[in-house]
């Protein structure tokens, strides 16, 4: 039986929409903008210093500083939290929320490496969300992004994701296997919403061990 659903997503598909409408389709919690929340709870950090980390990797020059300062005696120093929040933190911190997620079930999470903290779980269905490019530049003007800026972040946030998931999990973005299902979202939210239901119902009625080895399904 799947408690968990985690979806991983290109930037403009439509995913925070569609895991919402599925979240209140299925009574389960939905952790997208509650996990920045819940970490920048933890953190003691406010909402916009985890945004601008999520999914991130820290820049090189931070990075070779980070290693200078583990030898230094700097370490010792006080500094604020926004200068010991980074993205190594921030990724700490989000496996640890994901594994309470995962204990309590019944809940959907978007993103932020959780299909890869889960992927041992035989009680996660995994999912991957994309679409044409038009289709989520279109998705964006909608939303009352002007066209260029909609027309940058199409270009660059999923080159952050593919940065993000080599780096912390030595992995190609999208890792296909990974997944039970990858949706193109161009044929309507509600038919994705549907086409999620009933492959987790089609799995469920598998045994566990060919459910946990059976390949992905892509529909385009």
């Amino acid at each position: 039986m799947f408690r968990i659903i985690t979806f991983e997503r290109e930037y403009g598909c439509g995913c925070a929409g569609i895991a919402a409408q599925l979240a209140e389709r299925l009574g389960w919690k939905l952790w997208d903008h509650l996990l920045t929340e819940e970490i920048a709870k933890q953190a003691n950090v406010d909402c916009g210093t985890v945004e601008k980390r999520e999914e991130r990797i820290d820049g090189t020059f931070y990075r070779l500083a980070k290693t200078f300062w583990r030898g230094s005696y700097e370490r010792s120093m006080a500094v604020s939290p926004t200068q010991t929040f980074d993205a190594d933190c921030m990724v700490a911190m989000m496996e640890e929320i994901t594994a309470r997620i995962a204990k309590e079930g019944n809940a959907i999470v978007v993103g932020r490496g959780a299909p890869y903290f889960l992927r041992e779980r035989d009680d996660t269905f995994r999912i991957f969300l994309y679409a044409p490019r038009e289709e989520k530049i279109r998705r964006i003007l909608a939303s009352g992004t002007g066209r260029s800026e909609a027309e940058e972040l199409v270009d660059t946030v999923d080159r952050e994701r593919i940065a993000f998931i080599k780096h912390y999990f030595n992995a190609d973005w999208p890792t296909r296997s990974l997944y039970h299902l990858m949706i193109n979202t161009s044929i309507g939210d509600e038919k994705v919403i549907a086409t999620i239901l009933d492959t987790m119902r089609l799995l469920e009625e598998r045994p566990t061990s060919a459910r946990s080895g059976m390949p992905g399904i892509a529909l385009k």
